[in-house]
């Protein structure tokens, strides 16, 4: 076995195996990267009520989110360059999830093309920035759309491209690869950056485009996801980039429950940013979240072990997940709601 589990120490792991650039590029944050920083204490500030004589004998974890029936409701948040973790990239990625009965996100700066990552996937959804050149856009969610997804998952908290303070080396992508170089830092085009014009009107288009449910992602404001929700959002997902955008921005822990009651029932509300363990899913989904996201540690388990790293990482937080609502004395997720947490 490879001995991969959710939790904090992944990390490390990962960087004794990554190249320098490559784990520098996936754990950057902003500025003085205090967003990254606070992300996973936030869950841990959280102390749990647990229940007692209930019956748990048997846990549920599987949860139906827009038509797909999952193992857990931990999902493959969109990141990018997967092949700098692992040859296969995105197509290993995939593998790994879907053999964990998981989704996963694909993101825009994919460097497997959508229709080699499909055919390797379970359900997945298409992660799409809008482009200053909206024909790029316009063809990606179509070619997206026509292998597969879904879902469209918008990203809106990145106008523009936050600097991190550790970039700069290149990255180890292959040069020889036109995807890579499409969607790589230093080798897109200009057309290929994300256009800081657009406004909620956006949402409804892609709908229309792909057929597709739309989910909004990046939202830290109660007004801001009624906003999203009003013109046509069919999910919110609470995120702040994974503290690669706008330092100092609000932890999603912290915001969560805001936007949870924001939107309440009329969409369901994600989450990602510092879920490293079941124990943080667990408060998550008591403070109002349908399902979470984890991006970090899949790339962790990627460049450990591959597909089966993944899968092994997904099935870790499952499991800890279910034992944490036994012994929290919740059997379904439908059993899991705000009295779960103390004070």
């Amino acid at each position: 076995m490879n001995g991969i589990t959710a939790g904090p120490e992944l990390a490390g792991r990962a960087r004794a195996v990554l190249p320098e650039a490559a784990y520098d590029f996936y754990a950057a944050g902003s500025d003085e990267q205090i967003s990254t920083g606070e992300a996973a204490a936030a869950w841990r500030t959280r102390r749990l009520a647990p229940r007692v004589l209930r019956d748990v004998s048997a846990v549920d974890t599987s949860v139906e989110l827009l038509g797909s029936t999952l193992a857990s409701p931990v999902l493959a948040a969109p990141t990018a360059f997967h092949r700098m973790a692992h040859d296969e990239g995105e197509v290993a990625t995939a593998t790994g999830v879907r053999a964990a009965g998981s989704l996963m996100v694909l993101s825009s700066r994919a460097t497997r093309y959508p229709e080699d990552v499909a055919a390797a996937a379970g359900p997945w959804w298409f992660q799409v920035y809008c482009l200053r050149d909206r024909e790029i856009t316009r063809r990606q969610v179509e070619r997206a759309t026509a292998a597969g997804a879904r879902a469209l998952v918008l990203t809106v908290d990145a106008p523009y491209v936050a600097p991190k303070p550790t970039a700069g080396a290149p990255l180890p992508l292959p040069q020889d690869d036109e995807l890579c170089r499409s969607v790589g830092l230093g080798t897109r085009t200009p057309g290929w950056e994300q256009d800081p014009s657009i406004g909620p009107e956006v949402i409804g288009e892609l709908a229309r485009l792909s057929g597709l449910p739309v989910l909004v992602k990046g939202v830290l404001r109660a007004d801001d996801a009624r906003a999203c929700v009003a013109a046509g959002a069919a999910g919110v997902i609470v995120s702040n980039h994974g503290g690669r955008q706008l330092d100092r921005a609000a932890a999603t822990a912290e915001v969560l429950p805001s936007v949870v009651r924001a939107v309440g029932d009329t969409v369901p509300v994600l989450v990602d940013g510092g879920i490293l363990t079941g124990t943080d899913v667990l408060v998550a989904l008591a403070l109002g979240a349908r399902a979470v996201l984890v991006g970090r540690p899949v790339l962790w388990a990627l460049a450990l072990d591959g597909a089966d790293g993944v899968a092994a990482l997904l099935d870790s937080y499952r499991k800890q997940l279910s034992l944490r609502m036994a012994l929290a004395g919740a059997a379904t997720l439908g059993e899991i709601g705000p009295d779960l947490l103390h004070g």
